[in-house]
């Protein structure tokens, strides 16, 4: 998968989230409404997680080292694992906080139109952050629903900023509403409602996200699709006579490691059965141009194998 899309994505979210986490903020201060606030506090902690993700792809470039000989690739499941902590902790904690204690001591607001006005501008921005994501997302995900691209994605930063914008869209129409009805019924206790609303929903997508890149983390082979195709490039191959047995891992994204165990003629020579593994690695990695790095082991392939 190419990062060049989900780069222009992740910068297309930072742009927007700082402009609008500026003006959140002066809304809450005049208007002292705490959807406002909670909204800001959103924006902030989208725009940090941002630039962990970009961080993260930018570390994970880094060269192998003996200390590290499959390299850095896994640091963006990192980085993007670390968005997850920070939405639950910074976003979605801070908003229920913010709301309980609006709920114990509530106040009429100020300036109501303010906030109004300005959520509304921020959602035009959202949703123009949110369509750059998912234009990006269109060009890699193919014939996979949204849903299935988001789950099953080898690379996270495309997966995490449609999440943020999507929350962050639903957010701002809780925001607005909770605002609104206040405004409306001169009842302060829905903007306290608006703001547990904001906090429940952050905690939501950033329980999603833990779960999804945890998955990541821990170590993810490919799809049983790649892992067709995998195989039938090595059976394929010139010399190799079955496949004792398989497995992939991914070390980043777009890196994916093969090891096999392949059976060969009891009788086949040294240099035949080198030439072997040779023509195979090179048609694996025309099927699978991800699969970096491969291991071949050939043995004599005996009925007792598994």
């Amino acid at each position: 998968m190419s990062t060049e899309g989900s780069t222009r994505a992740i910068f297309a979210a930072l742009g927007a989230n700082l402009g609008i986490a500026a003006t959140k903020f002066i809304a809450a201060a005049f208007s002292g409404s705490a959807s406002m606030l909670a909204e800001a506090i959103h924006s902030c902690a989208d725009s940090g997680n941002q630039i962990l993700l970009l961080v993260g792809g930018r570390r994970a470039k880094r060269e192998a080292t003996p200390a590290h000989p499959f390299g850095y690739g896994r640091s963006r499941y990192i980085y993007a694992f670390m968005v997850s902590i920070v939405l639950f902790s910074i976003g979605g904690m801070f908003s229920i906080i913010e709301g309980i204690n609006k709920l114990s001591e509530p106040h009429e607001l100020s300036m109501v139109w303010l906030p109004l006005v300005i959520l509304g501008v921020s959602i035009v921005l959202e949703s123009f952050s949110l369509s750059s994501a998912l234009k990006a997302a269109r060009e890699e995900r193919g014939d996979s629903s949204l849903m299935q691209f988001i789950r099953h994605a080898k690379s996270p930063e495309l997966p995490v900023v449609m999440l943020e914008d999507i929350a962050a869209l639903i957010g701002l129409v809780l925001a607005f509403a909770g605002v609104g009805i206040t405004a409306l019924t001169h009842n302060p206790i829905w903007d306290a409602v608006g703001t547990l609303s904001i906090g429940a929903l952050l905690v939501a997508v950033a329980v999603i996200l833990g779960i999804e890149t945890s998955s990541l983390l821990v170590g993810e082979g490919a799809s049983a699709k790649d892992n067709t195709i995998i195989a039938e490039a090595l059976r394929g191959s010139k010399g190799v006579e079955d496949i004792i047995h398989m497995k992939t891992l991914y070390l980043g994204p777009e890196e994916l490691m093969v090891a096999a165990k392949i059976a060969v003629k009891g009788e086949t020579s040294a240099r035949d059965i080198a030439n072997a593994i040779d023509l195979a690695e090179e048609n694996i990695r025309k099927a699978m141009p991800t699969a970096r790095v491969i291991y071949l082991e050939p043995d004599i392939l005996r009925s007792s194998k598994n």
